[in-house]
């Protein structure tokens, strides 16, 4: 234990004291917004002319004096800025909006028009007026969500989030239970990440890339507070961490000059939406609510200096979820004591999200932020299908993150400095603490007709810790932005499963044995190896150096360098018990007498000791160095014509829930006994066979019973050499800013590929005698019975998993204007996208080896997808949204076991008939009055899926047995819970 402590301090006492000399070094240095959140402007200018910047709506100031005919301002936060040009003694003003993480260019050296909409000295007269100054000189593949697209563009669910599948390559789902997910390209939710005021919110334990979004349909973040955000999907700079796929770049509102706030009501109603097709079969309609409230109100605490923003939000629901009988049997031939378990009922959900921020400019070089977010979640999950509502889960998932900002402005140079506190958890537990039943037809136990009782889910798992970041800028040699970056965070995870945490009793329905089960499957500590908890002490590291050159007023070139480390010693310091070493050292009495399973695997290509981890043979992963390089090629120096591209690597993470298996699944292992009934069968004393006795109904007696054995063992092992997965990502566009009906349009079109490689996966370890996994060249029969002696399966946890994805992302977009009265976006994106193993699976059991299943096209990945968005101010002070979005048929797998019983394809692809695999059309209306005061009230319905598309969730993947093939193979099974639906809102602007 004490050299793990020294492990763990040095390199942190190494890192502050760097840190600390850094912050010494930067006391004569400046500081700004991280430029993941802040603006940059840029441009000629007269020489020696005096640039001066404000926020019109806080008071920041920022000042530069032009140098040999240029001028760079970075780190603005987002907002519509008065721009003063002091040149010779003439002074000339105009007015822009800057959007979060923009490098826009404005040539101040013509003579400046006055700021629009009248005396340039009047901020109130810009705050409306100022056009958006469109970034296009990038090498980025990057669209912005402005806050006009938050609120006004139709939307199920307040999950800001919701939006970015506005950008090419990106899809935002909604499942049926309401869960929430995003991703992009060929890559899961799990390899995206999120920044929120420059600071990353990214989920190490579990799965959904943002903390918090597993299994949730809770929000990640309250959509009032979010004030615009940014999608790069991919071509990053060298600032952006624990990421492979797309970042979302989101910056929160601040609080102003004057006192403002908002109050809104959403209210869905079970009377305001269709029926949805098991409701149709059924006749009658489940009891469906939901509703959003929540305000928000900010102001000045001292005029120009410092302001405060407030907000709340609440999400209350109750989902239909549909209880249906397996294999078939209809409700009425179920035992009268749960027949009224079938049928139609609600899960009810709750969340509570908060958001404060305040922030405080002394001086012109001084600002502080202090940011807090608490979000509370709790609800009812898993009934649906062949769980009742008794055997459902009760989730509590909960999350707190506090961030200290400092931000030093000094000449040339600029710092953004972040201390950060955050604590997360995640706890499902089962609804009801009884003993399951589960009720089967025979003795397929494994394909339940009902499960009723108590269910399996117990958790609690999170991260909890401090972390420190700082970035800095030098802009101070003409035509270079140089910006470096540490972090450090020392964060602890936690797990804790037990699974099945109530013992399931399975019942013969054929037999009519409802008093006594036949078999038993349940979890139990193993007596000295632990209770299936595991808590690791994380440390990460992270620097990265970038340059942004300006070669000339044609050619931007973006250079960058990142380099990320993270110390595991829940890996590096686990130790393989001994009782697992002996069981791999064992005669195996499956083979000749004398062979060992140690030189069973060994036969079968397994070197065990790439396995066995003695506490010291272990180093965590320090080659994460990740180049990332771009450019962009302004063809006539106008900013309208622009090619841009970039190649760069970007390492994500292998999630603790996955690792965390090796040291905990034998702990609590999962133990499944028969028992000898008339229609069972079984000698007492013989397999795990027992003679049933009510008292076995008690889990304490049966705990007892697992004490005796190793049986119940899964043993899962991981490589001693794991690795990080990561992304190697291509891209050549061209980006092009043109007029058209008298309107500015931007446009852009992009050949990107996406290589993802060394993914996690378990692997089934089990080898056969002669160290085969099938019994021969012509079988596909899994050796599920050929696990470790005395055990049950080996599991072993290795890297392997690819995809690879070539796309091409077209993108249109007119922004909104007030002058104008409307906007429109396109996206269109057409993939061709393969992997190995299907997608979001990292259980690979059906081979040997990841090779096995060879390169197949990209689960849940659509061919052609396309969404179209447009805003429009009619008549009578309105304003009309509407979004369409269309995508083909996605490929899908399934079981193919019609070459025979023992030729099983497991991972068998299809793509289901149709031209559609998924179409929604949603608009919204909305109108605000004044109210003779300074409030308005407003008032907004949404229609969603206003032509009540049907739109299939999941489709039949059972080929069919030997000579019997299936009739409604790939036939729609599970269709989406969104019929037409009406939304009502309500609120108060003031």
């Amino acid at each position: 234990m004490k050299s793990q402590k020294q492990r763990s301090i040095r390199p942190t006492r190494k890192l502050l004291s760097c840190a600390l000399a850094s912050c010494l070094m930067l006391g004569a240095a400046p500081t700004v917004f991280a430029q993941s959140t802040g603006a940059t402007l840029r441009g000629s200018a007269t020489a020696d002319a005096m640039i001066k910047v404000t926020n019109v709506d806080t008071g920041l100031t920022r000042n530069v004096k032009a140098t040999n005919g240029n001028y760079s301002l970075g780190g603005l936060p987002p907002g519509t800025y008065r721009i003063d040009v002091d040149a010779g003694g003439q002074v000339a003003s105009r007015a822009v909006t800057l959007q979060v993480g923009q490098t826009a260019t404005l040539n101040l050296d013509a003579a400046a028009p006055a700021v629009d909409g009248g005396d340039a000295t009047t901020l109130e007269t810009v705050t409306v007026t100022a056009p958006i100054l469109v970034e296009t000189r990038t090498s980025e593949i990057a669209t912005y969500v402005s806050n006009k697209q938050i609120e006004s563009l139709p939307q199920g669910t307040r999950n800001f989030l919701a939006f970015a599948d506005t950008v090419p390559g990106m899809k935002f789902e909604e499942a049926n239970n309401g869960n929430t997910s995003l991703r992009s390209g060929a890559q899961s939710a799990n390899n995206i990440n999120v920044y929120i005021d420059g600071v990353g919110q990214k989920n190490y334990v579990l799965q959904g890339g943002v903390s918090g979004q597993d299994s949730s349909n809770g929000n990640p973040f309250p959509q009032l507070a979010i004030g615009e955000y940014k999608v790069i999907s991919s071509n990053y700079k060298a600032e952006f961490d624990q990421v492979s796929s797309a970042a979302i770049v989101a910056v929160t509102k601040s609080g102003g000059n004057k006192f403002d706030g908002s109050f809104f009501w959403d209210r869905f109603s079970n009377d305001w939406r269709a029926k949805t097709e098991a409701e149709k079969k059924g006749g009658y309609k489940a009891d469906f609510s939901e509703m959003h409230y929540g305000a928000a109100f900010g102001g000045p605490i001292v005029q120009d200096r410092a302001h405060f923003f407030l907000t709340y939000e609440d999400k209350e629901q109750m989902r239909p979820q549909t209880i249906t009988p397996g294999r078939g049997v209809p409700a009425a031939a179920l035992p009268a004591e749960f027949q009224g378990l079938v049928g139609t009922g609600s899960e009810q959900f709750k969340e509570d999200l908060y958001f404060g921020k305040v922030d405080w400019l002394f001086g012109d070089d001084h600002y502080f932020e202090l940011t807090f977010k608490k979000r509370s979640e709790v609800g009812q999950a898993g009934a649906g299908g062949t769980n009742t509502f008794e055997h459902s889960t009760d989730k509590e998932n909960d999350e707190t993150r506090i961030d200290l900002r400092y931000q030093l402005t000094r000449g040339d140079w600029l710092n953004d400095a972040h201390l950060t506190h955050e604590d997360t958890s995640f706890g499902p537990r089962p609804r009801n603490l009884v003993p399951g039943h589960v009720l089967t037809l025979g003795d397929q136990w494994w394909d339940p007709v009902l499960q009723a009782g108590g269910g399996n889910d117990f958790q609690d798992k999170g991260q909890k810790g401090w972390s420190l970041q700082d970035d800095l800028t030098y802009t101070g040699i003409e035509g270079h932005v140089f910006k470096a970056g540490v972090k450090y965070k020392s964060v602890t995870l936690e797990t804790l499963e037990r699974q099945p945490y109530n013992p399931q009793f399975y019942y013969d329905l054929v037999a009519n044995e409802l008093l006594t089960p036949y078999r038993v499957r349940f979890g139990a500590p193993f007596p000295g190896a632990g209770d299936g908890t595991l808590s690791g002490d994380n440390k990460q590291y992270g620097v990265y150096f970038q340059d942004d050159w300006t070669v000339n007023d044609h050619l931007t070139l973006n250079l960058g360098l990142r380099w990320d480390y993270e110390t595991s010693p829940a890996y590096t310091d686990y130790v393989t018990p001994a009782l697992t070493v002996s069981a791999l050292n064992a005669v195996d009495p499956r083979g000749n007498g004398t062979q060992t399973y140690r030189q069973t695997l060994a036969l079968g290509g397994i070197n065990i000791d790439d396995y066995i981890s003695t506490g010291s043979n272990r180093k965590d992963f320090k080659k994460a160095w990740q180049p990332r390089l771009g450019f962009s090629y302004d063809l006539f120096a106008d900013q309208r014509h622009v090619i841009f591209g970039g190649a760069g690597r970007s390492y994500d993470r292998n999630l603790f829930d996955w690792m965390q298996l090796e040291a905990t699944k034998d702990t609590f292992p999962t133990y499944e006994y028969t028992f000898n009934t008339a229609a069972h069968p079984c000698t007492v004393g013989v397999g795990g066979c027992y003679a049933w006795n009510s008292n076995l109904l008690d889990p304490d007696t049966l705990h007892a019973l697992a004490t005796t054995t190793t049986a119940g063992r899964e043993i899962n092992m991981l490589r001693n050499d794991l690795k990080t997965p990561y992304s190697d990502q291509f891209s050549i566009g061209m980006r092009n800013l043109f007029s058209l009906w008298g309107q500015e349009w931007t446009s852009s079109v992009t050949l990107q590929r996406i290589i993802s490689k060394d993914g996690f996966a378990f692997l089934l370890g089990n080898r056969r005698p002669d160290g085969g996994f099938f019994s021969s060249p012509t079988t596909l029969d899994i050796p599920w019975d050929f696990g470790v002696p005395g055990n049950k399966s080996l599991i072993l946890g290795t890297n392997g998993l690819e995809t690879r994805a070539n796309a091409l992302l077209v993108s249109l977009e007119k922004p909104y204007t007030k002058m104008s009265g409307w906007g429109a976006t396109l996206a269109y994106t057409y993939t061709d996208a393969e992997e190995i193993r299907q997608f979001n699976e990292h259980y690979a059991l059906h081979h040997p080896t990841l090779a096995g299943y060879g390169w197949s096209k990209a689960g849940g990945v659509a061919p052609h997808r396309l969404v179209l968005t447009g805003i429009y101010d009619v008549p009578g002070g309105m304003t009309l949204s509407g979004k369409l979005s269309v995508e083909t048929m996605t490929p899908r797998y399934g079981t193919n076991c019609l070459n025979g019983w023992d030729k099983c394809i497991e991972q068998a692809q299809y793509t289901p008939d149709g031209t559609y695999g998924y179409k929604r059309f949603d608009m919204a209306l909305e109108k605000q009055w004044e109210t003779g005061t300074d409030v308005r009230l407003r008032v907004r319905a949404d229609l969603l899926n206003v032509f009540n598309w049907t739109n299939y969730t999941d489709y039949e993947g059972w080929y069919g047995a030997p000579g019997d093939p299936n009739p409604n193979f790939a036939k729609p099974t599970v269709v989406s819970a969104y019929s037409r639906t009406f939304k009502l809102s309500l609120g108060l602007i003031w």
